[in-house]
């Protein structure tokens, strides 16, 4: 008689965009996470750092991000800027949700979410984090113009990760997402010709499952 396979879900942690929160960033990724409900269990957490509202908003919540790249709370990607304020912050959350959540196979990250993920990467790669994961996914992920980051991107990832972004993102621009792919080794791609979102269409779920298995 053969046994059953008692081979669990992978375990991803999913980190938000900018002025998102994990609640948010739960709904936007409904399909997607339909897609690999059998082969995935997805956590999504919100980052400490409370983003003011924008003064043209009706709603009052300004969501939440990673790190800010001027000092009054304001984060712009292309910003080459001296500024990481709140990052260490955000850094310690991760930790948290690791050592509370956790152990988790690996990180999903979007757009600024994706560009703390290149970071974590980094810290991963240089043997500095209190905890470990086998893989990363990027979506619409940039690299961190702050200067303070720099030196995470000093040795090659070597960690397997899936790059997925937009032909047409206007957010953050295919170059930026593509100047990303340098720091790390054999980067995997899967590049579609919508914006700023995950769009993963059914044709793509072997791809993902093909993916995840390496």
């Amino acid at each position: 008689m053969t046994e059953k396979s008692t081979k669990r879900p992978l375990r991803i942690l999913c980190l938000h965009g900018y002025r998102q929160n994990g609640s948010t960033f739960r709904e936007k990724t409904g399909a997607f996470r339909k897609l690999l409900k059998k082969q995935v269990e997805f956590e999504f957490m919100t980052s400490p750092l409370e983003v003011p509202p924008l003064e043209s908003a009706d709603d009052k919540d300004g969501g939440s991000g990673w790190w800010f790249s001027r000092p009054d709370d304001y984060f712009r990607a292309q910003d080459e800027s001296d500024c990481v304020k709140g990052f260490e912050e955000s850094l310690g959350a991760v930790e948290t949700a690791f050592k509370e959540k956790g152990p988790f196979d690996g990180i999903l990250g979007f757009s600024q979410g994706g560009a703390m993920l290149g970071l974590i990467c980094g810290l991963q790669q240089q043997g500095k984090l209190s905890y470990s994961f086998k893989f990363a996914i990027f979506v619409s992920a940039f690299k961190s113009r702050s200067l303070p980051h720099q030196h995470l991107y000093a040795e090659k990832i070597t960690l397997p990760t899936l790059h997925v972004f937009g032909e047409t993102d206007q957010v953050i621009e295919k170059p930026m997402s593509e100047e990303h792919l340098q720091y790390f080794h054999d980067p995997e791609i899967l590049m579609h010709p919508g914006g700023h979102f995950i769009q993963l269409l059914e044709r793509r779920k072997q791809f993902m499952l093909s993916s995840l298995k390496k």
